[in-house]
């Protein structure tokens, strides 16, 4: 079975635990508040600024036979700068007071989530980068561009509001492809059982972000 699959396969249990998260069950029954989309941009915006410092971590680690991976990383840097940016203009575009989110603190389950894929980074495999990468793009491809409309028809929110979701909905696409493919070229055991562990932890405590959103 190819490593892609496999990662797939092992992580169904954790994936089901995110997806039914009342926010995102919530959204496609309908009910949908401007509350709790701001709170999920904030949120968004607490993570996704570590991004970029996570995959510098990770590729900083990566020794000369990674030459390959860490170049996966280069790519995905490029691709993923600025974008916690793109979250503070659809906060401005909904009302919302970026600069009060800019001072404040994530949620703990946020924090938490991204201080995890730190230490994974850090103490079992630098690979472990790629679980993360895994949960938020396949989760985006899911679910971001048909909740961007389920939210603009319930709330009459601009276009401009829904920049980071429909950049990381169908646009995500290509990315999911590079990734499994990447994924298959894996052939490193210690490298896919820490992706496995650091996916299942992703989904879990990514789902926990979802389940702290105001009602």
């Amino acid at each position: 079975m190819a490593f892609f699959q496999e990662l797939c396969n092992a992580t169904q249990t954790e994936q089901a635990y995110l997806l039914h998260a009342p926010a995102i069950t919530d959204t496609f029954a309908g009910n949908i508040s401007l509350s709790r989309y701001l709170g999920f941009l904030t949120q968004a915006y607490y993570h996704v600024q570590h991004t970029v410092p996570l995959l510098m971590a990770a590729g900083a680690r990566m020794g000369p036979e990674q030459e390959w991976l860490r170049k996966a990383v280069v790519e995905y840097i490029d691709e993923e700068y600025g974008h916690h940016e793109w979250i503070l203009n659809d906060i401005r575009a909904c009302g919302g007071d970026v600069e009060q989110v800019v001072a404040s603190a994530p949620h703990f389950s946020t924090e938490l989530m991204v201080s995890y894929v730190y230490d994974q980074i850090q103490r079992r495999h630098p690979a472990s980068f790629f679980g993360m990468a895994h949960v938020l793009e396949g989760t985006s491809v899911k679910l971001a561009t048909q909740a961007a409309g389920a939210i603009k028809a319930k709330l009459g929110l601009p276009a401009s509001a829904f920049s980071y979701l429909l950049s990381h909905g169908d646009l995500d696409q290509d990315h999911v492809s590079f990734f499994a493919d990447l994924m298959n070229k894996l052939d490193d055991k210690a490298a896919q059982q820490a992706i496995i562990h650091t996916a299942k932890g992703v989904y879990r405590l990514y789902g926990d972000m979802f389940r702290a959103l105001p009602d």
